[in-house]
């Protein structure tokens, strides 16, 4: 073949890897573009909220809200439901703090995979509602009989039997569809804060174990490529039940692929249901890898008795 010939096949050759990159480019940018608020700056924002001013949230707020709860889009078939409900200034609800004009609940069945996407979606409406200035609180532990007063759900009165001395939807797996958790949505009341509370929020209540603690190898941190370490950076930010933190992270196919999922035999000693911070945390990993421009695979099954998350890069 000719010098010429060959410089034309080479030609041919850069311009196929330089259109395959912009595609690409533009196929990894198409996922970030359905999250409409700024990933990095809602997470870094976002605290549980336990004091809340009785006043009404904005209706353009709350419309917005309810629109993008409509419209949520995630990558993994799931049912989750959210349902928005009204409740009065008592304490009948979540009994340590009076409830807020707006709450909102994630219903979904009840077994380990089914609770942990619950956590995923359910996270989405509070980083979102966030992103409006409007604070947020994921309880497990919240008053059933009062939340079916409020909000009918449950296939039968006797369902509320199932509960844990009255709070939660049930300790374990049971039929029907529950509300396996629930949020206030209001305004930040920094004022109405017990003095425990304060002291809480100050000392414990943002602190997050560094990255290399929460890796299944530690000795993997120092080849863990950037973007995934801004993903895991993301993921330990989550919120968990008395910020335990329980996740921990693991890696497949040189890092490309990301484990969320619990120690084997891990129980927390007061939340009967872990999984849902951990489909929570696998929610944050997704948003880290969607920010840095990747459009990941998501899945997640049940082994060991726990749910187990792969966020895999494309």
């Amino acid at each position: 073949m000719t010098k010429k010939g060959n410089n034309l096949i080479y030609s041919w050759k850069k311009i196929i890897i330089i259109l395959n990159n912009y595609l690409l480019k533009i196929y990894k940018g198409a996922s970030k573009m359905n999250i409409p608020f700024p990933i990095k700056d809602t997470i870094d924002s976002r605290r549980s909220a336990r004091s809340y001013k009785m006043n009404d949230i904005d209706i353009d707020i709350v419309k917005s809200i309810q629109d993008f709860a409509k419209s949520i889009s995630v990558p993994f078939e799931h049912n989750v439901e959210i349902k928005f409900f009204k409740a009065e200034p008592t304490k009948e609800l979540y009994t340590i703090m009076k409830s807020p004009p707006l709450n909102v609940a994630f219903l979904g069945e009840t077994d380990i995979v089914s609770i942990s996407k619950v956590g995923f979606v359910g996270e989405l409406i509070i980083l979102y509602a966030q992103s409006k200035n409007i604070s947020s609180c994921w309880f497990g532990h919240y008053k059933l009989s009062e939340l079916e007063r409020l909000m009918p759900h449950l296939e039968s009165p006797d369902q509320i039997k199932e509960s844990n001395m009255g709070y939660g939807y049930s300790k374990g797996v049971t039929a029907g569809r529950r509300a396996i958790c629930i949020s206030p949505l209001g305004y930040y009341e920094e004022g109405g804060l017990r003095i425990m509370d304060r002291i809480t929020k100050k000392t414990s209540s943002y602190k997050r174990k560094a990255i290399k603690e929460l890796l299944v190898n530690p000795n993997d941190y120092n080849n863990i490529p950037d973007d995934i370490l801004y993903a895991l950076d993301l993921g330990r930010k989550a919120p968990s039940a008395t910020n335990s933190q329980m996740w921990r992270f693991g890696f497949e196919d040189s890092y490309k692929t990301i484990i969320v999922a619990m120690p084997i035999g891990y129980k927390h000693f007061k939340w009967e249901h872990p999984n849902v911070d951990i489909g929570i945390c696998a929610c944050h990993v997704w948003l880290g890898l969607i920010d840095k421009g990747y459009n990941p695979n998501v899945s997640v099954k049940e082994d060991s008795g726990r749910a187990v998350w792969r966020l895999t890069v494309l």
